[in-house]
């Protein structure tokens, strides 16, 4: 073999290797281009139903005209700033005082107003499940392909690391705390 044959060889090679690197580099981009739109979605989402729960607090207020703060979670939330895991979970506690308030007045049983809001919770929620489910889904996948032998070597020089649940939960932690429901 001279001179020629081994240079080739090594163009081959190179370009085998460049090749593979594109080829998983590439499927990273998509699970981050999914992710991404999953968390748009869920913000999305979040925000409507914020949205929802603080347009309830005026009619609370109207319908059974207390004076009181109604729904100080909403309040607590306009002036912090917090992650999507955070909000979600801040949101789900509102949601809950908004049912106890639901089921512990009549009046608001009756309010027009306040069974759409009622029901735009009721929709969104199943949109944040179905989309907390696609999420989770693209992470395991992204997840699988950080950690598993050969395109683990493109995670590392390509600096990506595994991404968390959208529920919050560090599986790669000793904290158990974040477990409790």
């Amino acid at each position: 073999m001279n001179l020629f044959t081994y240079i080739l060889l090594i163009i081959i090679a190179v370009c085998i290797i460049l090749i593979w690197y594109i080829s998983i580099y590439n499927n990273y981009q998509n699970y981050i281009i999914r992710m991404n739109e999953a968390e748009s979605f869920i913000d999305n989402t979040l925000r409507k139903r914020f949205d929802l729960l603080n347009k309830s607090i005026d009619i609370i207020k109207n319908v059974t005209n207390t004076k009181k703060d109604v729904l100080n979670i909403i309040k607590d939330l306009k002036s912090v700033k917090l992650s999507n895991f955070d909000l979600d979970r801040k949101l789900y506690e509102a949601i809950n005082e908004f049912n106890g308030l639901k089921e512990a007045n009549e009046e608001l049983k009756n309010n027009e107003s306040f069974l759409k809001v009622d029901l735009g919770l009721i929709e969104s929620e199943a949109e944040i499940v179905a989309a907390r489910k696609y999420y989770n889904d693209i992470v395991t996948d992204y997840n699988k392909l950080v950690r598993s032998f050969p395109s683990n070597i493109v995670a590392k020089i390509s600096r990506y690391k595994t991404k968390t649940y959208f529920d919050g939960k560090n599986m790669e932690d000793d904290d158990t705390k974040d477990f409790k429901l």
